[in-house]
């Protein structure tokens, strides 16, 4: 159905409707553009929440992600920030797509439509000038045949005047030809105009109005067409990244099912074993008159604490673990006094205070976020791991190193054979470099796998009865192996931490780091030590284990002895307060006789 032939004479009305076509089409593309930032702000909050949940570098839930379920939820994290991608992909393409068309199309639609009532309003105009024209001639006409009836009235009133004279008359008779002349022109004119009105009233109706509202009909045809054609590719954008989300979600999918609680079971196993043997059962000791009874330690919890003394109260409970070379301010209770015989062998038995300083040395390094490089701050089966997989590392950089020598041989060779293409000797400097990395890396391996071989040595195997430790020194032998042996180990907890545990209930404690109470005489008969020299502190050092003291940064200190070769130094404050330090700590100033024994 034609606009045209049907509408010929709504021209306002199709005005309006054409602009309301515009306004919608306005109001669509608004539409798109608000869903486009929606799609953008989701994506970047779906982003940022992916990133807030990845592991952190060098931090507990990078340890966490051996664990299958972790892993899973690290997989399901990657997985969602692809769907947040896809999420941009669908912002992207109704921007490109929808947006930039329709605001370029409309800009082509208002202009055309601008045009075509441009086109009818001038046709408009013709036609009401045409008209005006012919109301023009008409009046003229009325006009001319009442001037030329006037006329002849007049004529016939003079004519039948006796008393007008003859001249008067003929006068009278030519003004009314005149008049009647005039009349007969202006109505052929009138004539003329009627029918140039007629021929260009028809035209404009059926020819010129129709052709524009054609062309009306057809631009407001393909707007409509255009908005249909918008809206099927804003449903398509989200149609086409359908796949890639179903293989996101496919992922999550996949790793959730990937979750495997036995095989983190055993996880946890690995990473937390200590390869520490179970306690053996307690020896009977009958008491006897004049006979103390052996001190026995506890190995009831999980401390692990061999070498310890400790004595519980009637009723009291164990609280948790208590581990060497550990700070506690509930000094315990002295002993009953043995033969000073007896304490004199303990004495001589004990390692130095500097051996088991070396322990609290570790202790602190790992608070640092460091460990000594045997790893012997942990227990046994993780000590064993890590040193494994340090020699796994060392013969990885081994074999690189033997790659790029067999290849630097070969280039020599080449070169040999063919001088122009390079010098030979051009190519000894790197050879000799390569073959002292080759060296310091077989020594390391060397040397990992000799603390390697002696922790498997230490490692119980699974046919080895479970011993315990009923006493605290039974002899000098025992005595020495469990303070070789519990130094690098049994002074931390099985996973690499030192506890401090400040009970009440616990009576007694015998720490391998200090040595043994021989008497009260011994302590207070005990010479002071010379100084020196002296040190100012450079950094600030917080001694908050056993046997360190703590020092300010700028603090000045005497030395009353230097460092051992195991990176302390023994400090004294007053004559009361001394303590060790470590030595990178402080700047020693040691005096020249000091230097020179």
């Amino acid at each position: 159905m034609s606009w045209g032939s049907e509408l010929w004479d709504q021209f306002d009305n199709l005005e309006k409707h054409t602009q309301s076509g515009i306004e919608f089409v306005e109001r669509y593309t608004k539409f798109v553009k608000e869903r486009t930032e929606i799609e953008i702000s989701y994506a970047k909050q779906i982003r940022n929440l992916s990133k807030k949940y990845q592991p952190k570098k060098n931090s507990r839930e990078e340890e966490e992600n051996k664990y299958t379920s972790c892993r899973a939820f690290l997989s399901t994290l990657n997985e969602l920030n692809d769907y947040a991608g896809q999420h941009e992909v669908i912002a992207e393409n109704l921007s490109s797509q929808i947006i930039a068309e329709l605001s370029r199309y409309l800009t082509e639609l208002k202009a055309e439509r601008k045009s075509h009532f441009q086109d009818g309003r001038k046709a408009q105009q013709h036609m009401e000038s045409s008209w005006k024209q012919l109301e023009s001639s008409k009046r003229r006409f009325e006009r001319d045949c009442k001037e030329a009836d006037r006329a002849q009235q007049y004529f016939e009133k003079m004519d039948n005047d006796i008393n007008v004279t003859k001249a008067d008359v003929e006068k009278a008779r030519q003004q009314a030809q005149m008049r009647h002349q005039m009349a007969a022109d202006s109505k052929t004119e009138y004539s003329n105009f009627l029918t140039k009105f007629n021929q260009e009233q028809n035209e404009h109706y059926y020819t010129v109005i129709p052709s524009i509202f054609q062309k009306l009909q057809e631009m407001e045809e393909r707007r409509i067409e255009r908005v249909g054609m918008s809206m099927k590719t804003y449903a398509d954008v989200d149609r086409d990244v359908l796949p890639i989300v179903g293989k996101c979600l496919d992922g999550m999918t996949k790793a959730a099912e990937s979750i495997e609680p036995k095989t983190d079971s055993k996880q946890v196993v690995d990473s937390y074993k200590s390869g520490f043997e179970p306690p053996g059962d307690l020896e009977f000791e009958d008491y006897g008159p004049g006979q103390a009874m052996k001190r026995t330690v506890s190995e009831t919890s999980l401390s692990n604490s061999r070498g310890e003394g400790k004595e519980r109260p009637s009723g009291g409970k164990s609280k948790g673990k208590l581990w060497p070379f550990i700070k506690n301010k509930n000094k315990s209770p002295k002993q009953s006094k043995e033969p000073i015989s007896n304490r004199f062998n303990e004495f001589m038995a004990s390692k130095p205070k500097m051996t088991c300083l070396r322990s609290l040395r570790r202790g602190l390094s790992l608070k640092l976020g460091s460990g000594p490089e045997d790893f012997s701050h942990l227990p046994p089966e993780q000590r064993r791991k890590k040193l494994q997989a340090k020699i796994d590392d060392l013969n990885k950089d081994i074999q690189k190193e033997m790659d790029q020598k067999d290849a630097l041989t070969k280039m020599k060779g080449v070169y040999e054979k063919n001088p122009q293409m390079g010098d030979p000797a051009s190519v000894d400097p790197r050879l000799a470099e390569i073959a002292q990395n080759i060296e310091k890396l077989q020594f390391e391996v060397q040397k990992f796998e000799g603390w390697l071989a002696e922790v498997e040595g230490r490692l119980p195997s699974k046919s080895d009865p479970p011993r315990r430790q009923s006493g605290l020194y039974e002899t000098q032998n025992s005595n020495s192996s469990t303070v070789g042996n519990n130094c690098a180990q049994d002074r931390e907890s099985p996973d690499g931490s030192y506890t401090e545990e400040q009970s009440s209930e616990t009576q007694a404690k015998v720490t391998i780091s200090n040595p043994p109470e021989v008497d009260d005489e011994f302590d207070d008969d005990e010479e002071t030590l010379p100084t020196i020299g002296t040190c100012k502190a450079i950094y600030p050092f917080e001694g908050h284990n056993e046997g360190t003291i703590s020092v300010t940064e700028g603090e000045l200190l005497y030395v009353i002895e230097e460092d051992k070769g195991d990176g302390w130094t023994r400090v004294r404050r007053n004559e009361d307060e001394e303590g060790y330090v470590p030595t990178s700590y402080v700047e020693v100033f040691l005096e020249t006789n000091a230097k020179d024994s």
